[in-house]
């Protein structure tokens, strides 16, 4: 494993997200980078490929640029200087394009050992107690409103209706957070989501109690 080449991978990242507000941050991609080793430690994947995917999963991701092809460029270039062979950078280009969340009613993607492991993890620092206050970070950056009661969750059935969404950020629970548990697929991600996933709930819970002053 070329630790020089994911160390100046993950210099060029956190330059990059250092500042970014939405809760896709340096310390977002940071997270999902441990999750994802410690989870390729125990399916006993390939830990070099695995810290590449990991670190640039949201280089491309279309909350945070308009110019996906242009990123993926870019990863390209860095991925070029770090010195992987062209298999590996096409594996890792492949997995950051197709590991994202698409909608409720829209199918993963089939992806290698590898990129499956850092889509566990990145839907892992999607739930739980990060994953509330990421989403109403994403949801401020949004201007989006934090609950309207009249507004019904859409289970979106194509990825174009997903990313066209502009729904309260209590609504992004039901179309995609409270999703996720459901759709880990390594047995250490789907122990680890249980109670992340049983955490929303109870804030869901809690939340419409004061929202009509119960408590």
């Amino acid at each position: 494993m070329k630790l020089e080449g994911i160390a100046k991978i993950s210099e060029k990242v956190k330059q990059l997200f250092e500042q970014e507000g939405s809760g896709h941050d340096w310390w977002h991609i940071y997270r999902v980078q441990k999750l994802a080793i410690k989870i390729a430690k125990v399916e006993q994947a390939n830990i070099e490929l695995v810290n590449y995917i990991a670190l640039l999963h949201d280089i491309a991701d279309h909350k945070l640029t308009n110019k996906p092809e242009k990123a993926l460029h870019k990863a390209n270039e860095w991925l070029i200087e770090a010195g992987l062979s062209s298999k590996k950078i096409e594996l890792v280009l492949d997995s950051i394009a197709n590991l994202s969340f698409k909608g409720a009613k829209v199918p993963d993607v089939a992806l290698s050992l590898e990129a499956t492991i850092v889509q566990d993890a990145d839907r892992l620092d999607a739930i739980g107690a990060i994953g509330i206050a990421r989403a109403f970070a994403y949801g401020g950056s949004k201007a989006r409103l934090i609950y309207l009661p009249d507004e019904k969750p859409q289970m979106h059935a194509s990825t174009e209706a997903y990313r066209k969404s502009k729904s309260s950020t209590i609504n992004h629970f039901y179309e995609k957070l409270l999703h996720l548990q459901e759709r880990m697929v390594t047995a250490t991600a789907k122990d680890m989501a249980f109670q992340r996933h049983q955490f929303m709930i109870d804030f869901l819970d809690r939340f419409y109690n004061e929202w009509n002053g119960k408590s």
